[in-house]
């Protein structure tokens, strides 16, 4: 039993997520998690809101809250709607923690006492209406890379270059929107990330299987232009980590925070350490998944995130870690997503264009939503979610490939054999083939599974649910009733065999649906099927199992037009 520890980026507190950013990092980490657990393995599954940073303050002000209570809120939302989605967290922390403060500042000194840190007078841009300096993500403007006319001062959100807010051409106060701004000089904490570069990019480098997206990523920045540069961790505001600590080796940091994307990966420790103190753990409990003198080195540690955040956890968060000098366990695969689009454009809250989680869950169950999400994650390139494509996924693959042949078999057993699994008949030439098709098919589908290849497991799996249909097709119960019912009845203990048996295989994809079938079928223990013979006998003759209620609906061509326009967007 191996133990897996797993963390998906952290979910910005201001407002509700898209579908994107769902399938770009919580729902494949999920997915991931529940199948390492039904393998056996020992998993820790992690994530937190991430609550500091110009987006909370700016999404309180607007909602007229303390940011405080603001956030207080929005953790709860956000955790209610991952429950929504059955995504299966060990611990969903905030990174406004205690625990993250103090591990924060922790490092931070670590930092600056190996001279990792060091404070530089900088220009930064001043807003005369707004009577303060903005950070980098109060001020939009053009990216000067690509043209886009929202980009942040910190990074260009449609070309994912890394900006300063003096780089945007014509900018403005994301406060007031005001263009009176003028550049004063100020004082900042630098992480000295260049030199660090040879250890990073050593590190990166023996990673060889690492997805090309991940890599590719990394090594751009590396590489490109001038290479890894220092870079400013903290900002004029007033929510988040104190830089002026008790213990720091500058003065000077009062009034300045921590820049969020310091304290934010940190958060991923201080989540598993919260998780502990929940639980009512000693110290011992979280450090053995995150200190490699502390038993972490036998961990197998496994991130998930969209490509914006690969700069970030590839070179920023190991830097941190690797230049504390203390034994922090390092990630050991980074799973990367391109974007997920939306119908011909991009999702956008500010329009009301796409659909978020909370109304995707008004829709449908979220097992609809999961699995047209993870059989089109967005791997080797970007996807487009469009209505049509989801409506034909639904009604095809689980309506009439899944929900079908479940309602099909039980309904058949129930009318001819009574509500228990029938006895009589043996198996033949087609039922080994199946056997021999089934195990070989359930082989590629953990391969695919262990090596995090989302898209080509959906396949799989799907395909293991039609290689049932078909057998059914072709041996026919309903029609060697008649003559061969001791074949009808082997055919037929078969195919509800095959239930529990889809149910354990479709688990992290649509969990609610796989406790429905393992419930109607009794069998709620069942698990991974190790044996695939010996799992296909597992439900004896006599054993009880009732009708279950129509797994998936089909989607009529009026609701997907319905839908289609609700969330086309202000034009």
């Amino acid at each position: 039993m191996a133990r897996i520890l797993i963390t998906s980026a952290l979910p910005y507190i201001n407002g509700i997520k898209h579908l994107g950013n769902l399938v770009g990092s919580q729902l494949p980490a999920d997915l991931y998690a529940r199948y390492m657990r039904a393998r056996g393995h020992e998993v820790m599954f992690i994530c937190a809101t991430d609550e500091h940073g110009t987006p909370a303050e700016l999404a309180a002000a607007k909602a007229g809250q303390p940011v405080a209570d603001y956030c207080a809120e929005m953790h709860g939302v956000q955790a209610g709607l991952a429950r929504g989605f059955r995504l299966s967290f060990d611990h969903f922390g905030r990174s406004s923690s205690a625990r993250n403060h103090a591990l924060t500042q922790h490092l931070a000194q670590r930092l600056g006492e190996a001279g990792l840190i060091e404070v530089v007078a900088e220009k930064q841009v001043y807003s005369l209406a707004d009577g303060r300096f903005l950070p980098d993500r109060y001020i939009e403007g053009t990216c000067p890379n690509c043209g886009y006319d929202r980009a942040r001062g910190d990074q260009c959100e449609n070309c994912t270059k890394q900006l300063d807010p003096t780089d945007l051409i014509d900018p403005r106060s994301a406060i007031s929107g005001s263009t009176d701004l003028e550049v004063r000089e100020t004082r900042h904490l630098y992480l000295r990330q260049k030199s660090l570069r040879g250890a990073i990019s050593a590190w990166i480098d023996s990673q060889a299987d690492w997805p090309i997206l991940t890599t590719s990523i990394a090594k751009k920045w590396l590489n490109d232009g001038e290479g890894l540069q220092d870079r400013g961790i903290t900002r004029d505001l007033d929510w988040g980590v104190p830089a002026q600590f008790e213990g720091a080796p500058w003065q000077g940091m009062e009034g300045k925070v921590f820049y969020v994307w310091f304290d934010a990966p940190i958060e991923y420790i201080s989540a598993t350490a919260e998780w502990a103190d929940v639980h009512g753990l000693g110290e011992e409990a979280w450090r053995r998944w995150w200190r490699t003198d502390e038993g972490a080195a036998d961990v197998r540690y496994v991130q998930f995130m969209g490509k914006d955040n690969v700069p970030f956890h590839t070179l920023s968060f190991p830097a941190t870690l690797m230049g504390s000098d203390e034994p922090w366990k390092l990630v050991d695969y980074v799973k990367s997503f391109n974007y997920l689009n939306y119908d011909g454009g991009q999702f956008s809250t500010s329009q009301g264009r796409g659909v978020f989680m909370d109304q995707a869950l008004s829709i449908l169950p979220a097992d609809y939503w999961r699995w047209w999400l993870l059989s089109h994650a967005p791997e080797s390139g970007d996807s487009e979610f469009t209505w049509e494509n989801f409506q034909a996924s639904v009604n095809k693959d689980l309506a009439d490939v899944l929900g079908n042949f479940v309602s099909r078999i039980t309904k058949f057993c129930r009318a001819k054999f009574g509500e228990a699994v029938p006895a009589g008949g043996a198996w033949g030439p087609r039922e080994e083939a199946l056997l021999t098709d089934l195990s070989a098919r359930v082989a590629a589908y953990a391969a695919h599974m262990e090596a995090i290849e989302v898209r080509k497991a959906a396949a799989e799996l799907r395909a293991i649910w039609a290689a049932g249909n078909e057998y059914l097709q072709s041996a026919a119960p309903w029609a060697a009733f008649k003559d061969d019912p001791e074949q009808a009845a082997a055919t037929t203990r078969l195919a509800i065999n095959l239930i529990p048996f889809y149910a354990a295989l479709s688990a992290p994809f649509i969990p609610d649906a796989a406790g429905e079938m393992l419930a109607a079928m009794r069998a709620e223990g069942a698990g991974w099927p190790g044996d695939v013979r010996a799992t296909l006998s597992a439900l004896p003759p006599g054993h009880g199992f009732t009708v279950p209620e129509v797994l998936f609906r089909k989607i009529a061509d009026e609701e997907r037009a319905e839908w289609q326009a609700r969330f086309a967007g202000r034009r």
